[in-house]
């Protein structure tokens, strides 16, 4: 791959229809360069899961992925209520989602140690009252 390839996704609060669009296209344009299905896999299921916080907790945001020689950079950012405890944000089972999302099958606290699991970088800022920036990055 001689040059870096970046996708650029926005993300509506609350639109569950919508969700999971830019987790299929990071998906299918990694496939399309000859990524190995581990990485494939693994992008989506960080996109994916940053996808649903987005629609669930983040206000929407965006979405962008930066593919380079090497590795994937997924990163969101989002202008909503901001993570007071990200240490507590972290551990699994650990849920703010309302009953909107529970009652859609979502929100069962498994998202961010989701995708901690699937990245080799995982750095989260997020100051309350201003918004979440989640970057991670897998090699390959």
């Amino acid at each position: 791959m001689a040059e870096a390839i970046y996708i650029e996704h926005s993300v509506v609060a609350d639109d569950y229809l919508a969700a999971g669009a830019a987790s299929n296209n990071i998906k299918e344009t990694l496939k399309m360069l000859g990524i190995t299905s581990s990485i494939c896999r693994r992008a989506a299921i960080i996109t994916y899961e940053a996808e649903m916080n987005l629609v669930i907790h983040g206000g929407g945001g965006k979405i962008t992925a930066n593919i380079s020689e090497g590795s994937v950079e997924i990163k969101t950012i989002d202008h909503g209520p901001g993570i007071p405890d990200v240490e507590l944000a972290i551990k699994e089972g650990y849920t703010t989602a309302g009953d909107r999302a529970r009652e859609m099958g979502f929100g069962a606290g498994m998202g961010l140690p989701n995708i901690k699991r699937n990245a080799d970088e995982f750095v989260i800022e997020s100051e309350v009252g201003k918004g979440t920036t989640l970057r991670t990055v897998i090699r390959f």
